[in-house]
């Protein structure tokens, strides 16, 4: 089988072509003709998917995305630095084919769900049945939905950004040897993020005129840096807008793909999407809170100068305010001069120790990178031509700055969404609660239970995710240790109400599937599940979609699969044309074999690590240590719901949802 270049061109799977409608592109190739097409009213988006997944859309259920595993173990320290792009391609890094069980391409991981229909108390180990059939895959469902989680619209001419740090990874250390970057300061996949969200809403609109979406929610982490820009260009995605994906002087908006103006698809205006807020949405890079400084940088000109991070594995609020309060390195940018983000052949995007500047770096100054508190970025919601307006969040939301709420999404369905800003408001990337939060958290679960309704919490942080071993988790903890409700606490409130079933999170770039047994009932084998979503952002660059049922054995069935974003084949504007998504892809996966994110060794055992102690993001048990798909159909005893609840779910007329 042929794999897929990252620079020159893209070749795909010769032997299943005609199964794949697959075609051999050119990489690089964009129509210089984009510049002149396009403005407000112009419907036809600017970068259509494939037409081979248009005429036959799938899921990873189908067939995946499986970068091209090397023979070896992968360097440490990396061959090359991470932002070296245009060098990916010589030392093997980006590689990637499409690929499925059915056409005996090694590793496949379509068409089969990787855990076995099991309630929460059931045994699951990495040697539990793999592959299975599910009891009823195609089951009329009487609820669907997707998640988008963690696209990070990333404006990266900011000057208030940390780009530095991971650029020159593993290059620069704090005191104690440690590499202080990672992929989250730096990734190429910056250059693209408007685009790979792009593509995923036109996925998401093929799939829904086959089988209707009945709603739409992101999990958090809209934004990379709480600016108004990158809020707007992620609403603006999603309504279908003209993008100007570039800020400040936009350098290479005629010239360099990632800085053309483009028409983005919107979504179909028939799935309403709702909104949870994650703690890049609201924190500077996503982990403590804008100051003064920051403020005044994100819309100044002068790139930041800031120190070292005293803590290079898990910096938290401290550790990112002693380094803001000091200086000794300019963060860098990057601003469009060239395509893969270089600024010359010496000093990269305007970043490196102060002393290598003379006059200090500076930037075109934009008001539109402001930073927006919690309150503003929730009102930017109301300026949307897609529904609900608000996307979810109300005035008194605003108002407060309290982003929690509650929806039913389909009439005649006992279903109710509780969304949970679970971020830390002392400035963190750990999950906490207040008082205030719990305390409505546990209203709105009383009256649910009260109501017989079914109850799932969408929240951005989860609380009791899978670890590989004890404390080897990707963050030593995901919950803040001076939250004022510890995880605990949090887990014996739900395990109380028995309709609630399910907590969806994003937050830590994966697929995991954790279930959560009620220790009250071990023996009945009741529960809830925690699913938690991957990144558009990183490897795999998925969403989920989830769909609900009642089983023949008429117990709850909740189908959960991941979903590629169609960026493979030609697109429908121009043949010959490689979506500038498709040229994110092989930098998302360059940036995981070169940080060491990948565990291309075995789901249980890490690849060898940047960092003493911090193991794969991609882990679970029998997920695909290749491509990082999680598919599973998670089951809820339907005895464990209120008897209200159980006579409800019996009468529900299942819906078949199917258009032409």
């Amino acid at each position: 089988m042929k794999t897929i270049l990252r620079r020159d061109f893209l070749k795909y799977c010769a032997g299943s072509a005609a199964a794949l409608g697959l075609q051999t592109l050119p990489f690089r190739t964009l129509d210089k003709a984009l510049a002149s097409v396009g403005g407000a009213g112009v419907s036809q988006p600017t970068y259509p998917i494939a037409l081979s997944y248009i005429q036959s859309p799938y899921t990873t259920l189908d067939k995946t995305v499986l970068p091209v595993v090397p023979g070896a173990p992968l360097p440490y320290p990396p061959a090359i630095y991470p932002c070296l792009l245009s060098q990916y391609e010589s030392i093997g890094y980006g590689f990637w084919n499409v690929a499925s069980d059915a056409d005996g391409s090694p590793g496949g991981s379509g068409l089969d769900y990787v855990c076995p229909c099991l309630t929460p108390t059931s045994t699951w180990t990495s040697t539990s049945p793999n592959p299975f059939t599910p009891t009823q895959p195609d089951a009329a469902k009487f609820l669907r939905f997707f998640t988008i989680s963690d696209v990070h619209i990333c404006d990266k001419e900011s000057p208030a950004r940390n780009i530095y740090y991971g650029a020159y990874y593993p290059k620069i250390v704090n005191a104690a040897g440690q590499p202080v970057g990672d992929s989250s300061r730096y990734s190429g996949i910056i250059l693209y993020t408007t685009h790979v969200l792009d593509a995923a809403v036109q996925t998401i609109n093929t799939l829904h005129k086959v089988t209707p979406f009945d709603f739409g929610i992101g999990l958090g982490d809209a934004c990379d840096n709480t600016q108004l820009n990158e809020l707007r260009w992620y609403i603006d995605v999603i309504d279908g807008k003209w993008i100007i994906p570039s800020s400040g002087a936009h350098l290479g908006a005629d010239t360099i793909d990632y800085q053309k103006p483009y028409q983005a698809a919107g979504l179909d205006k028939s799935i309403p999407w709702y909104q949870v807020m994650g703690n890049h949405d609201q924190f500077f890079i996503g982990s403590c809170k804008v100051n003064k400084k920051i403020s005044n940088t994100l819309v100044g000109k002068n790139v930041l100068n800031i120190g070292l991070l005293p803590n290079a594995t898990t910096p938290g609020a401290a550790d990112w305010n002693t380094a803001i309060n000091s200086t000794g390195y300019y963060m860098g940018v990057m601003n469009g001069e060239t395509e893969d983000g270089l600024i010359d052949n010496t000093e990269l995007m305007y970043g490196g120790p102060e002393q290598s500047f003379h006059p200090a770096p500076q930037v075109a100054a934009d008001p539109k990178r402001r930073s927006l508190t919690a309150g503003q970025w929730m009102a930017q919601f109301f300026n949307t031509t897609s529904k609900p307006v608000g996307h979810g969040f109300t005035q008194a939301n605003v108002n407060t700055g309290f982003a929690c709420y509650s929806f039913r999404p389909k009439p005649g369905v006992p279903v109710k969404i509780i969304v949970l800003d679970d971020t830390d408001k002392t400035g963190s990337a750990f999950g906490a609660l207040d008082s205030k939060r719990y305390n409505w958290l546990v209203n709105q679960l009383e009256a649910g239970q009260a109501a017989d309704e079914l109850m799932i919490v969408c929240a951005h942080i989860p609380i009791n995710p899978y670890q590989r071993a004890p404390g080897t988790t990707y963050f030593p903890e995901t919950w803040a240790p001076y939250s004022e409700i510890s995880p605990d606490q949090l887990l014996e409130t739900l395990f109380s109400y028995s309709n609630f079933v399910l907590w969806i999170a994003g937050h830590i770039h994966r697929n995991t599937i954790t279930p959560q047994p009620n220790p009250n009932y071990p023996e009945a084998g009741y529960g809830f599940w925690e699913i938690e979503s991957p990144s558009l952002r990183d490897f795999p660059q998925q969403l989920r979609r989830f769909q609900f049922g009642v089983n023949s054995e008429g117990n709850l069935s909740i189908f959960v699969d991941s979903v590629d974003t169609a960026v493979d084949g030609t697109v429908l504007y121009t043949p010959g044309v490689t979506p500038p998504a498709a040229i994110s892809r092989s930098y998302t996966i360059g940036a995981t074999e070169i940080f060491g994110t990948w565990a291309y060794y075995g789901s249980e055992t890490p690849p060898p690590p940047p960092i003493s102690g911090i193991p794969s993001v991609q882990q679970g048990p029998n997920m695909d240590p290749v491509s990082g798909v999680y598919n599973a159909e998670c089951q809820i005893q339907m005895n464990q719901l209120s008897p209200g609840l159980q006579i409800k779910l019996a009468n529900i007329a299942p819906s078949v949802s199917s258009v032409t």
